[in-house]
């Protein structure tokens, strides 16, 4: 267990990772699905910008969620590929200005499993799902060994590109995270059954990765500390997951929750107002690893992240819609005593109406409009749709194979 920081300092204080990085704070903007990528898998300048604002605002550490290996199994239109097809000169743009004043950028490694985006995607995932709002191929064994290697393939294209680290997307319902959930993990093979041997196919990707960037590079993981769903990842799975992950070569262990699958609650329901959503999942991993713990998810005022650090619940903080509510929110606390934002009131009739609204409002973060941004969340929603449509059609023609993964059935 490392040192605690000092309270008044806490959230200034640098942190070494295992691998020797160095952290110059602990505040992370947390990873989202920014959707600024062009539609065909590579970046902007919008998006260049936007990480370049919150490198510029403080962060130690900005993760940009998620990053495709295969772009047959996308989550959004608008997130980025590394691979063979990528334009290395905008993704060197992005790179060099976000990479500045000692911030690191890594990218989440993801695969969206059950969950890739339906437009462009036939979704597999560990099983064969016939749901009212889910349906997937189950994978064969030759798939589930094969996502080592891509994800290895993957993260040395991102150290190659100028990444200072990159991320493992084992959370939120996507492929990795499905693994690890008895709810949608029915193998019988050695992928499945006991939490040991669904943690399996993570703890390979690990090898793999570390293989491919060698023992300096920076390799973190997020992971659920429950799915929020009957019959789905359990807290005291997900501790002995945390418990096999301290076996490994992980750099920092990034724990959120929940799931985007169709009908799942957020994180937020019936989350305290008051607090973060995971620390008291956090004050118990402390008892599992020695790897530093970042926790995400519902910190909206200073104080709470500083006693999440100098309490040692949690080693970082992940911010998300605070930071993209004021982009310069970890130089605020960072130095100051107060500075938090205020929280609009928001209301949705539709579904993911709310996330959309701060989608949205990330864009206009990236075009340095924010002052200007009046959407409601349904017309957000509404612009959204419109520009996912349009993505979808120059995601076509960028990468127009078809999905054929050998699946092993689809129900």
């Amino acid at each position: 267990m490392p040192n605690l920081p000092n309270t008044r300092h806490a959230l200034g204080e640098p942190l070494v990772l295992p691998c020797g990085a160095v952290l110059k704070n602990r505040i992370a903007k947390s990873p989202m699905s920014d959707s600024l990528g062009n539609g065909a898998g590579d970046p902007t300048q919008a998006q260049a910008r936007l990480y370049e604002r919150w490198s510029q605002g403080g962060v130690a550490l900005s993760v940009i969620g998620e990053v495709q290996g295969d772009h047959r199994f996308p989550e959004n239109t608008g997130n980025l590929v590394l691979g063979p097809h990528t334009d290395r000169a905008a993704l060197k743009t992005l790179i060099d200005r976000a990479v500045i004043e000692g911030a690191h950028l890594w990218p989440q490694i993801g695969h969206a499993g059950a969950l890739s985006h339906l437009p462009i995607s036939q979704p597999v995932g560990p099983s064969a799902l016939d749901l009212d709002q889910l349906r997937c191929a189950g994978m064969s064994l030759e798939n589930i060994q094969a996502l080592p290697g891509m994800y290895a393939q993957t993260a040395a294209c991102a150290k190659a590109a100028g990444f200072t680290g990159v991320q493992i997307h084992a959370g939120h319902g996507f492929l990795l995270s499905q693994f690890l959930s008895p709810l949608f993990n029915h193998r019988d093979d050695g992928y499945g059954g006991s939490i040991e041997a669904r943690t399996r196919i993570v703890l390979e990707i690990i090898d793999g990765i570390r293989r491919a960037v060698g023992p300096s590079f920076p390799v973190g993981i997020r992971i659920n500390a429950t799915d929020k769903l009957e019959g789905g990842l359990t807290e005291a799975d997900s501790l002995k997951a945390i418990g096999l992950l301290d076996q490994t070569s992980i750099d920092l262990i990034d724990i959120s929750g929940g799931t985007y699958f169709p009908g799942a609650k957020a994180s937020s329901d019936g989350a305290s107002e008051s607090g973060p959503y995971f620390l008291d999942f956090a004050r118990q991993a402390r008892t599992r690893t020695r790897i530093p713990l970042m926790v995400s998810g519902g910190f909206k005022r200073r104080e709470q992240a500083v006693d999440a650090v100098a309490g040692g619940a949690a080693d970082m903080v992940g911010l998300a819609r605070t930071l993209v509510l004021e982009p310069r929110l970890a130089e605020v606390w960072t130095t100051q005593a107060g500075g938090d934002p205020v929280f609009p009131a928001l209301e949705a009739p539709a579904r993911g109406g709310v996330t959309v609204w701060y989608t949205m409002r990330i864009s206009a973060l990236a075009e340095d409009r924010e002052d200007g941004f009046s959407l409601n969340p349904d017309a957000a929603m509404r612009i959204f749709e419109e520009r996912d449509a349009q993505r979808c059609i120059k995601w076509r023609e960028k990468f127009p194979d078809p999905p054929a993964p050998s699946q092993r059935s689809m129900p």
